[in-house]
């Protein structure tokens, strides 16, 4: 039923999602289902990655993408197809548009990563920068269907979408028939709820749990509500699952079919980025490492074996620096200190000395001379050091304390 209007909601059925793996044959990759000994290790149970961030377009978004286009009417074909998105949604209607021969357009926020927007231009579409955030380029995209007569393809709320996205958990249940629960990350809920609908159809023993970004966590309140409701301002790193209400259609499947929805931190998901990138050797965004982020955080309330779905791999080569220096903080394995010392010759190199006994990686250091709150015979330094992990931290802080130094943060 959708809340707003009174009428009943389009479902999604496991013929649906059948009908969508039929129709995606030859189109989107059946991804691998790799295991992972270090996490399995680390949780106790086999864990097991389904690597969306290696489809085509580098997210699951084309599956639901190429499954609603190719049910559109030939005279709906003809005025072609109209997208918003800052990133996934966009490169996988761009590139379904193009195996479809449709004509797309899509709006991208102003401040979209040069690589998705090259990415989405090279997959076909007429790409278009209107906006500073998503609700302003949504707009517009709205309003270029209305006056040209485009589709317009929301990124989940169309059960066409919701039924393309299943098939990821009809290719779980083949590759990995153990599986006894799938953790999925949650934006407006498509992927969770397709993926929903073919496991439980098929095996409802399986658990099916929702992740989300703490700081983006919109269907925690809407469950509890029984209907959706907005998220006024999402924040989170995890663009891929930043949305700020979820969809109406993906709701109720959602809300009938998933166990139960986690939410994880900012520090979980950079440190769930860094191990899948250091101990998978997998690129993975952080809205696809969320379900990893999950089971790091709470182990002991997982049945396995344990699919994690990454979802995608698009993430921005800036965005992953900061993040894999996030993470590398949240593991203790980055130190930032700021201190104080003499201003005379040899006190940095006294300063190293401590450091290299400490055995401490400096990877970056700068001076302040001119800060009113300093003396005249001080100086202020600002040190980044890679370490071993917070005991490492501990000890390094603590042999310069006993050195003498003064650390102000």
């Amino acid at each position: 039923m959708n809340h707003r209007t009174g009428r009943s909601l389009p479902t999604v059925t496991l013929d649906d999602v059948r009908g969508a793996q039929k129709m995606l044959s030859g189109v989107s990759r059946v991804t691998a289902m790799e295991g992972s000994r270090h996490l399995s290790r680390l949780v106790g149970t086999p864990v097991h990655f389904k690597c969306e961030n290696l489809q085509r377009t580098g997210s699951f978004k084309l599956r639901g993408a190429y499954v609603r286009i190719s049910g559109l009417l030939p005279e709906e074909r003809a005025a072609g197809v109209v997208a918003a998105s800052a990133g996934n949604h966009a490169q996988g209607v761009a590139l379904a548009s193009s195996l479809l021969g449709v004509r797309s357009t899509v709006f991208m926020p102003v401040g979209a990563p040069l690589p998705k927007v090259a990415a989405t231009r090279e997959y076909g579409a007429e790409v278009r920068l209107h906006g500073q955030v998503v609700d302003e380029t949504l707009a517009a995209a709205q309003e270029y269907a209305a006056r040209t007569g485009a589709v317009f393809i929301h990124p989940f709320d169309h059960r066409d979408v919701i039924a393309g996205q299943g098939t990821v958990g009809l290719e779980i249940i083949e590759q990995c028939p153990e599986v006894r629960t799938i953790l999925v990350g949650v934006g407006g809920g498509g992927l969770a709820a397709g993926i929903a609908v073919g496991v439980k159809a098929l095996r409802p023993d399986v658990r099916v749990i929702g992740v989300q970004a703490a700081g983006a966590a919109a269907y925690v309140p809407s469950l509890a509500a029984g209907h959706p409701v907005s998220v006024p301002h999402p924040v989170t790193m995890a663009d891929g699952i930043k949305v700020g209400r979820p969809g109406d259609v993906p709701f109720g499947i959602v809300s009938e079919l998933l166990d139960d929805v986690l939410t994880v931190t900012e520090d979980e998901l950079s440190s769930a980025l860094l191990l899948c990138l250091e101990r998978a050797k997998l690129v993975v965004e952080p809205a696809g490492a969320s379900p990893v982020a999950a089971l790091l955080s709470a182990p002991e309330s997982i049945d396995g074996p344990v699919v994690a779905v990454l979802s995608g791999g698009n993430v921005d080569p800036l965005v992953l620096q900061r993040v894999l220096r996030h993470g590398m903080a949240a593991a203790g394995r980055y130190l930032s200190l700021r201190l104080r010392l003499p201003d005379r010759p040899g006190a940095l190199a006294t300063l190293l000395g401590e450091l290299s006994g400490a055995d401490a990686n400096v990877l970056d250091i700068s001076h302040v001379r001119t800060d009113p709150q300093l003396g005249l015979s001080e100086v202020e330094v600002d040190l980044h050091m890679e370490t071993k992990g917070t005991e490492h931290c501990a000890a390094v802080t603590e042999r310069l304390r006993g050195a003498g130094y003064t650390i102000i943060g």
